[in-house]
């Protein structure tokens, strides 16, 4: 094979790759010979058809897979002889048409990584906001509980006032008479004053009672999930069927009982333990930060534009899916429009970390075990239905691309920590207000961190469609990049783990997932508080009403 480097211009590399026809021949030679012991054809015994027939029969599809192969094995020389890694997968392309017995040359045309120069690690200080938990705290979230348990007494022939619970079947109507679909229910029982419904509705219960009948006028929230509904009136037949008062909510150990636990000090201590939790990921994320923007601004090189584009289209991609959901789809894509050299600068600044990261780790040891890649790939295979799950498990074990989108948050999250001991730490104590506003403030972008703060650095929540950038960060900047090159790029075509000779192709033979069950359009406002609550009676369908 003959190899002539045809340019080479920053991180852009291009060769002209020259194999003879000896070689591809001695390819198609090699394979008859394979393959002859295991030919059948009439007249002949088995394995004894002569190679001419052979060749004569198959010999455009082997010469076919003998080209594919010696294009491969060139490519693959290639990065191993000038020391190539590549940022993404080669573009190989073969040079005019390929003709029996003449050379094959083909053009391989790839960016490679860049020389990470050697990460500036010790010097880091970092600040650890801590945040004790209150005994105000627990109370809070104990009383919580107590009111999901409330008892609710029959006030049999009792006005309702606020905080009584009414239970109405309910038919909605427009202004003209006509009940809209998913407009009527039964059985729906509504707590006056708890805000669940949509705001004149709750009300205009005070002072019904059980037994009559009453028609109430709202008009739907302009940003009502129903478009044909948003923003008109509209007025709904109620049935009351009863009103009842709340007994009184006890924090005692009943309560705690209730939950299936033993006491109400042992309630209090997991209380205490899950807080905890909450405020230790609080001050991880906000020293993560911290850490990602002194690195950002101690390290400057030049990175792949490839593994850039990536990101970039990575994150456009999700823009534009949430400006889907947004009120106005079309402001939110033109507020985007504005802003894409910042989102550009937020897709390199993720890379340069990411290569920035996996340079640390890989200079200094760190890791994923087999037994830990192993839990990573049982875990992910829960979102599998049981069929797929042993699939899914396979293709991970095959797919060297799929296994480093498993393993590279990991992986990330323990070069930060390996980071974290190498840093010089001072604790002060907070309140979780003030640890939430640190992490929100807009002093975490200065340096281009994260889309989430950029979005508070320009207009505090001036517009929705620019709060919705913040959902681009926090689950993908989270990762800051840190998976390049230890995972692969979001594209379609990746960047191989460092030391790959070749970059692999992900495949599309992953098991489908299992489908999620529907979620309600427009479920009740608080619904999700307090999921550790143990399960309640279903509640009616409600529709129309819900905000």
């Amino acid at each position: 094979m003959q190899t002539v480097e045809t340019l080479n211009e920053g991180l852009k590399r291009a060769y002209t790759l020259t194999i003879t026809a000896k070689d591809i021949e001695g390819k198609v030679d090699a394979e008859l010979k394979r393959i002859a012991p295991q030919m059948k054809m009439p007249g002949f015994r088995p394995g004894k058809v002569p190679t001419n027939l052979v060749r004569k029969m198959h010999g455009p599809a082997l010469l076919q897979d003998a080209l594919n192969t010696a294009l491969q094995e060139g490519v693959r020389s290639l990065i191993a002889e000038q020391n190539l890694r590549p940022a993404m997968q080669p573009q190989v392309e073969l040079v005019g048409e390929y003709e029996q017995g003449q050379d094959a040359t083909l053009s391989v045309t790839l960016e490679v990584l860049p020389q990470v120069p050697t990460p500036a690690i010790d010097a880091l200080k970092l600040e650890r906001l801590t945040v004790p938990v209150a005994d105000e705290a627990i109370d809070e979230q104990l009383q919580k509980f107590a009111d999901q348990q409330k008892r609710w007494d029959d006030a049999g022939d009792k006005a309702a006032e606020q905080g009584d619970q009414v239970t109405v079947d309910f038919v909605g109507k427009t202004m003209d008479g006509v009940a809209f679909e998913g407009g009527s229910g039964e059985d729906m029982a509504v707590e006056i004053g708890g805000g669940r419904l949509i705001p004149g509705f709750e009300d205009q219960l005070v002072g019904v009672k059980a037994g009559e009948e009453k028609q109430i006028s709202v008009t739907f929230p302009e940003d009502y999930p129903a478009k044909d509904l948003a923003g008109q009136p509209a007025t709904f037949d109620l049935t009351i069927k009863s009103v009842k008062t709340a007994g009184e909510a006890k924090v005692d150990d009943e309560m705690a009982k209730n939950l299936g636990l033993e006491s109400l000090e042992q309630l209090r201590g997991l209380l205490k333990g899950q807080i905890e939790q909450e405020h230790n990921g609080l001050t991880r994320t906000y020293m993560k930060r911290k850490l990602l923007d002194q690195l950002a601004d101690g390290h400057d090189f030049e990175v792949p534009p490839s593994m850039v584009e990536a990101e970039f289209s990575q994150i456009w991609a999700q823009l534009e899916h949430e400006a889907t959901h947004e009120e106005d789809p079309e402001a939110a894509k033109a507020e985007m429009e504005k802003e894409r050299d910042d989102y550009e600068k937020i897709a390199e600044r993720r890379v340069r970390l990411g290569l920035l990261l996996s340079e640390i780790g890989q200079a200094n040891g760190v890791e994923v075990t087999a037994q830990e890649m192993n839990r990573l790939i049982a875990q992910a295979a829960q979102q599998y239905g049981p069929e797929d799950r042993q699939r899914f498990i396979q293709y991970v074990q095959q797919e060297p691309m799929a296994a480093a989108q498993l393993r590279a948050p990991l992986y990330e999250d323990k070069v930060v920590d390996f980071l974290f001991g190498k840093a010089e730490i001072t604790d002060r104590e907070t309140t979780r207000e003030e640890l939430e506003a640190a992490i929100e403030s807009e002093d975490g972008f200065a340096t281009g961190t994260h889309v989430h703060n950029h979005d508070h650095d320009h207009d505090h929540g001036a517009k929705k469609a620019k709060a919705k950038k913040a959902d681009v960060t926090e689950d993908a900047a989270e990762e800051d990049a840190a998976d390049a090159p230890k995972k692969a790029t979001r594209a379609k075509k990746a960047a191989p783990a460092e030391g790959e000779a070749e970059a692999a192709e992900a495949t599309d033979e992953a098991p489908a997932k299992k489908p999620r069950a529907k979620k309600a359009a427009a479920p009740a406002e608080g619904e999700a508080e307090a999921a550790e609550a143990p399960a309640k009676k279903p509640r009616a369908k409600k529709a129309a009403p819900t905000e």
